[in-house]
């Protein structure tokens, strides 16, 4: 009878305790999300959702609950979602199924089913809730496992920074914090990864051209947190954007010059084109060749000494219409990098700099298009989710009806009658499979073709192709893999005099292929590597007849084919908050490939037809001659303080192909030669030294830079050289050592 009335004790009091807790809510038309959030805080229980459900069902309920369960049944009625619960401690909102919950009995032989990690269970179930896009400043978000033990220490936070309309990634956005001040920016694909002390942090975020912004976040371990930020909309007047300012006196590198596509619209246009070229001569240490030219001069050296690369692949010819306009059509350029000094080890191939444009790949969200109708130029783009949000397109194209420029012109002039053209055309492609895995497509062609009278025609085209496959083995190593075609040829046909008439070509096919990866192995040391390949196949000239009354003889120069490989390793190491150095070793090895029928020379002695001694003919696809040799990267900075660094930097280089060129312009029918037997490569070094200073809370940004640079074995040319359809091109040119 005791016990009866204990047990009946124990019961009204449990009852009664359970009456008493209810749940008191009051939301009037609010996210679920912050249902969800004040019913954790509220009763303890944990609820796992997709990003879909918090952000976007609203829900209003007013009054007091007896459970979790009635005010989820009363908050999704009507609703695609529905929750499902393990002993009304843990619920899950899912959209259109059901989740099993229940395991039969002994299912774990020794476990009990009050000892499975359900929390465990949901992440993996939903991708890991806490690795939703973040686009709350209030909200915290948290990292890692919360039931797991908190250990004191470092955790790798690492994500991907997007645009919050387009959902396309951003690149150059700082994300730090401020005590300790430890900080990174995000990689032309958007991703960062920082390693910061675990526990409450707040992270700061500013980006060119998106609004400052701040994350709060509750760091139990190694993580992801992806970032949504929205674009910064300038009233009418004056703006300083600071966070550009302090990466220049905080960065590492010497001599790079680093622009979005809202920088290259600020620069005045010709016709109103948007042209990229011009924007890099507006840049110090960079001059133009002339008003109306292509090619641009950095630092002292030649237009060829400018490796060009647009979605990684080579542009030879950067400009149409005579250097009126741009080869790379502005709309489709997202940012590029001019680097002048201090040339990532990943890059190689030229001496004096690398520009290395990257275009849009494109809105993620919804579909959308611009066209425009100019003095010279009519253009197009489209842009938008191709299937759905995971993969986007981009579409565009250019074209020119510039002919009546030359019908202005005076008769006496002689080019009244000329014509000339061009047309453009790009596509991207960009995929993003999951958070691991993503890929890109991309393509251009350009076209240009022109003459001064009807008898004489000239054309040139660049052509681009590539595939890459972005990778993420974890956190700390990414890997991004590229493959591609270029292409450039040019052509001239003369036909005034049926009986000389002839067509000129020249050509350029390259095969390349890339393996990068950067392994952020702790917070101090980052670490680049990787290994990339090109095959050359040059056309240097191919002279025949036109038509069938021409009694031209046909002449061609046999093809100049080789393989360069190049290895590299470096190291960026933060060895403390005021002391940054990179050191990186880049090996190249040049191989010149046959068939190819070669002289040889006495040896010191210079080399013409007098010093000839013999001949060498290689058969099938052998090596007969081989360069190679190591490429340093070194660079160091000392910050006084957050508006005050010096910076110190080494780099040496090769360059395996030559412009002939008699001109300082580069023109249509200029023509390239590959180191050989006879034509050694170029080398050069260069040390640069500058002192970067703000002033006045970063409003005022001054700089000074200063160089050394050396090059040898680049190519000048003997008086009355002959440049083109010349099978020993050696006796005309002349090895100049250095400069």
């Amino acid at each position: 009878m005791k016990n009866k009335l204990l047990l009946t004790l124990l019961l009204f009091t449990s009852f009664f305790a359970n009456a008493q807790e209810k749940i008191a809510l009051s939301i009037n038309n609010q996210p679920a999300g912050e249902l969800f959030s004040k019913l954790e805080s509220a009763t303890g229980c944990r609820i796992f959702c997709e990003q879909e459900a918090a952000d976007s069902l609203f829900v209003s309920l007013s009054g007091n609950y007896e459970s979790v369960s009635e005010v989820l049944d009363i908050a999704l009625k009507g609703s695609e979602w529905s929750f499902s619960s393990v002993n009304n401690k843990t619920f899950f909102i899912i959209k259109g199924q059901s989740f099993i919950t229940t395991l039969p009995d002994n299912y774990f032989k020794k476990e009990t089913t009050d000892s499975i990690d359900y929390r465990a269970e949901a992440s993996s179930f939903f991708g890991m809730k806490r690795e939703q896009k973040a686009t709350s400043e209030n909200r915290v978000y948290e990292i890692g496992d919360p039931g797991a033990q908190s250990v004191p220490g470092k955790v790798k936070l690492s994500g991907i920074m997007t645009d919050f309309k387009t959902g396309e990634p951003v690149s150059g956005v700082a994300i730090y914090i401020k005590e300790p001040l430890v900080g990174v920016t995000t990689d032309a694909f958007g991703y960062y990864a920082i390693e910061i002390p675990s526990g409450r942090q707040e992270l700061e975020i500013k980006g060119i051209g998106m609004k400052d912004t701040r994350r709060q976040v509750m760091l139990y371990g190694d993580g992801k947190l992806d970032i949504e930020l929205e674009e910064q909309i300038y009233a009418l007047k004056e703006v300083t954007v600071s966070s550009e300012k302090i990466a220049r006196v905080r960065g590492l590198n010497l001599g790079v010059e680093q622009l979005k596509a809202k920088d290259i619209k600020n620069i005045p246009m010709a016709f109103g084109e948007l042209d990229v070229l011009k924007v890099v001569t507006a840049l110090p240490g960079v001059k133009s060749v002339g008003e109306v030219s292509g090619g641009f001069n950095v630092r002292g050296g030649a237009t060829d000494q400018n490796l060009i690369l647009f979605n990684d692949g080579t542009i030879y010819n950067p400009t149409h219409l005579f250097g009126i306009f741009s080869a790379i059509n502005g709309d489709v350029v997202k940012d590029m990098e001019l680097y002048k000094s201090s040339i990532p080890v990943k890059y190689g191939g030229r001496l004096s700099s690398v520009l290395d444009i990257n275009g849009k790949e494109g809105n993620k969200k919804e579909f959308a298009g611009s066209a425009s109708l100019g003095l010279l130029t009519s253009k197009v783009m489209l842009e938008g989710p191709l299937f759905s949000e995971k993969t986007s397109f981009v579409l565009a194209g250019r074209t020119t009806y510039s002919d009546w420029i030359l019908k202005e012109l005076p008769e006496k002039s002689g080019y009244s009658n000329g014509t000339a053209g061009f047309y453009d055309m790009n596509l991207s492609v960009t995929h993003t499979a999951n958070p691991y895995n993503s890929f890109y497509v991309n393509a251009y062609f350009s076209q240009d073709r022109f003459s001064f009278d009807e008898d004489e025609k000239y054309g040139y085209r660049n052509a681009n192709a590539s595939l890459k496959w972005r990778h993420l083995f974890s956190q700390r190593l990414s890997s991004v893999f590229t493959a591609g075609y270029d292409h450039y040829s040019y052509n001239t046909r003369a036909t005034d005099n049926p009986v000389n008439a002839y067509t000129l070509d020249f050509g350029i096919n390259q095969v390349f292929a890339k393996a990068d990866f950067t392994n952020y192995l702790t917070d101090e040391h980052t670490l680049e590597f990787g290994l990339n390949t090109l095959f050359y196949n040059l056309t240097p000239g191919k002279y025949l007849p036109h038509g069938n009354e021409s009694l031209v003889i046909p002449d061609i120069i046999q093809k100049d084919r080789a393989a360069e490989t190049a290895l590299y390793f470096g190291d960026r190491w933060e060895v403390n908050p005021k002391l940054s150095l990179q050191a990186g070793l880049r090996y190249v090895m040049f191989n010149a490939i046959g068939p190819k029928d070669y002289y040889k020379y006495k040896e010191g002695e210079p080399i013409d037809e007098s010093t000839r001694i013999d001949s060498t003919s290689v058969t099938g696809k052998g090596i007969y001659k081989t360069y190679g040799g190591p490429e340093l990267r070194l660079s160091a900075r000392y910050a006084f303080s957050n508006e005050f660094s010096a910076k110190l930097g080494f780099n040496t280089l090769r360059q395996h192909i030559h412009k002939l060129s008699n001109t300082t312009v580069m023109s249509p029918t200029d023509t390239w030669k590959l180191s050989d037997a006879n034509i050694r490569p170029q080398t050069g070094m260069q040390i640069a030294g500058g002192l970067y200073r703000n002033f006045d809370g970063n409003a005022i940004e001054t700089s000074v830079e200063a160089y050394y640079k050396t090059m040898n074995d680049y190519l000048d040319y003997k008086s009355g050289a002959k440049l083109t359809m010349n099978h020993t091109i050696e006796t005309d040119v002349i090895r100049a050592k250095g400069r």
